[in-house]
């Protein structure tokens, strides 16, 4: 049993082409949430995760498209946000509105839990590799599950506290841990838990033009270049 971790696709489309044609053969895929914002294609990124038949949570930034409250966002941030809720078309607003705050399921006897910030604040805070043991044992205390799955730093994380494996993906379409290739990952549970992380490369200059055709701040455009 495989399942293909994504998070932080943020309207990258070329990104989220380049990671699923790269991904071997899963039997489900699950976004960790942030499907838009940023980039210059929200409705081609959640039509396209729609037809895959992604499941997905809500991040902060669909969070906003829905609900156009940027409070807590930057200026670059929230401008995207604002432009993502006006071009979306009805369809795809109500499938971010639908997306649940976090997921919870089995899979061969793994109970498996997956949230955009993390278990004790769902949409904001933000979980680092590089937390202490103490701090992250906070954090997913009182989640009982084996394997943790969370998103919002774009940033590859794998850590074990408290017997429970904390995993992130890292970022399709905005990745920040300076490499500007598109990263996921792959959950395996055929027999002990593995995960296997992946980077792609994908056509970030096209990306980045449709940013700045769209009328979005250029800094969005340029941070794909350099994977900050």
């Amino acid at each position: 049993m495989k399942i293909g971790l994504i998070s932080d696709i943020h309207s990258n489309l070329a990104a989220f082409k380049a990671v699923l044609s790269d991904m071997p053969k899963v039997d489900g895929i699950i976004c960790i949430g942030d499907l838009v914002g940023y980039g210059a294609e929200p409705n081609e990124v959640v039509k396209l995760a729609r037809s895959k038949e992604v499941r997905a949570v809500m991040g902060n930034h669909d969070y906003a498209a829905v609900t156009k409250d940027v409070r807590g966002m930057n200026d670059r941030a929230a401008t995207a946000a604002l432009w993502t809720a006006d071009v979306l078309s009805q369809e795809n607003l109500d499938y971010l509105a639908s997306l649940p705050h976090h997921l919870e399921f089995n899979v061969r006897g793994q109970r498996i839990y997956a949230v955009h910030g993390s278990p004790r604040d769902p949409l904001s805070e933000y979980v680092f590799p590089d937390f202490s043991n103490r701090d992250l044992a906070e954090v997913v205390r009182e989640v009982e599950a084996d394997v943790i799955v969370l998103g919002h730093t774009h940033i590859p994380m794998n850590r074990m506290v408290l017997g429970k494996a904390i995993i992130n993906p890292g970022g399709v379409g905005q990745p920040r841990d300076r490499d500007p290739r598109a990263s996921y990952a792959v959950l395996d549970l055929s027999r002990e838990v593995k995960i296997l992380f992946r980077r792609v490369e994908y056509d970030v200059e096209a990306a980045a033009e449709k940013i700045k055709a769209a009328g979005l701040p250029e800094e969005l455009a340029t941070r794909l270049f350099f994977g900050w």
